[in-house]
């Protein structure tokens, strides 16, 4: 019995030591998404160049696209911009951009001078839509096939190496 007593508290340590070694081997960069395999939320947002055109998730259907979410004050996004540029010019799918929770003087003059790799810039004033996307904080990409359905999801600023090892082959498996 004398004995029982020092293991229990032994037990419960090396539990302890197996959660934390578990919780720290994780890729905070990958966070599941309850989106992953079923359609994109419904949205209707007014585009950045022309606010009187509204763009509607069911204007995308039929068609495999990436929505790239990101605003002028983020700096992980000033980051990320040139792959994004890069990977806009080279692929043969659309980019979305989702301006998030931003001026949308101040998303024209970064997009002015960053560059614009956008399809269209859907301007997302109040993060409603982001929410529905489960955003948390920019910048996320996203794949959506061409039924609307998200296939994946990137927390934090592309990487060239997150650019060739998921989203290509990924495209390349739906079709683009």
């Amino acid at each position: 019995m004398k004995s029982l007593r020092f293991l229990i508290p032994l037990a419960l340590f090396a539990a302890l030591a197996w959660f934390l070694y578990a919780g720290l081997s994780l890729n905070p960069r990958e966070v599941p998404s309850p989106l992953i395999g079923k359609p994109a939320p419904a949205f209707a947002l007014p585009r950045l160049d022309d606010p009187t055109q509204t763009v509607k998730r069911e204007d995308l259907l039929g068609k495999v696209w990436v929505m790239n979410v990101w605003a002028s004050w983020c700096a992980p996004c000033r980051e990320e911009h040139p792959l994004v540029v890069a990977f806009a010019r080279e692929r043969k799918v659309a980019v979305i951009g989702l301006n998030y929770k931003d001026r949308p003087g101040d998303a024209r003059a970064w997009l002015e001078r960053m560059g614009n790799p956008y399809a269209a810039t859907l301007i997302d004033f109040d993060g409603k839509v982001g929410i529905d996307f489960g955003v948390y904080g920019v910048p996320e990409t996203f794949v959506i096939d061409a039924q609307g359905v998200v296939r994946f999801k990137h927390v934090g600023a592309l990487t060239s190496q997150v650019i060739r090892q998921k989203i290509e082959p990924l495209l390349k498996e739906l079709g683009v």
